[in-house]
């Protein structure tokens, strides 16, 4: 499989985000996320989570629904993720999951960079606060010339850091954990090319 979409719950993003979104193969609502498709016009092919949280309208018969106890120990998103997992895609595009929860916002940052995915080329989250991208080794990621861009670490040390395509390139350093050096860069061309030896960056760009 191509590419799937993962709709969670929060706000919706920009309309002129929302347009971007790629097709998809497979798309998934996690929860009240579910909400978030149908109001952005998509057919949700299979719907995943305890149920607490989704409007209260009728399912389609043609919708999987895979549900969860409310009582567990993962978030719906997590749940679809390891759904994904399953489906072997090689583009993962998480849509949503923030405006609502601060914590499940700030759990979403680290679980899109958890080892388990790492088997998936390319993880992606666009939300009301912009997009974001999982760098693991490298990635060529296009926008604005002139949009802010920040590299942040996630989950540990992301070694060997190189760019190119940015106003302040990175030659190979490291990013720990607290390091603020990524943040707040600058696209300098349409496209810019994010390499790392190992760890996990995610490259923000906000909107």
């Amino acid at each position: 499989m191509d590419t799937m979409l993962i709709f969670a719950g929060g706000e919706m993003p920009h309309p002129d985000l929302a347009e971007e979104l790629p097709a998809a193969e497979l798309v998934v609502a996690a929860d009240s996320g579910y909400d978030l498709a149908r109001h952005l016009g998509y057919r949700v092919d299979v719907l995943v989570g305890d149920m607490d949280s989704i409007s209260d309208v009728e399912i389609p018969g043609q919708v999987r629904i895979e549900r969860h106890p409310t009582d567990k120990d993962q978030t719906d998103l997590d749940l679809a993720l390891d759904l994904a997992l399953r489906e072997d895609p090689a583009r993962i595009v998480v849509v949503g999951g923030t405006g609502g929860r601060f914590d499940h916002e700030v759990a979403t940052s680290g679980l899109l960079c958890a080892r388990r995915w790492a088997g998936v080329d390319e993880i992606d989250w666009v939300s009301s606060r912009g997009w974001a991208h999982v760098v693991r080794r490298r990635r060529i990621l296009h926008g604005d010339v002139g949009a802010t861009v920040s590299l942040v670490p996630i989950g540990g040390v992301a070694a060997g850091v190189a760019t190119s395509g940015l106003q302040w390139e990175l030659g190979g350093e490291d990013l720990e954990p607290g390091s603020t050096l990524g943040v707040s860069n600058v696209m300098k061309a349409p496209f810019a090319e994010i390499r790392i030896e190992s760890g996990c960056l995610l490259v923000v760009f906000p909107n």
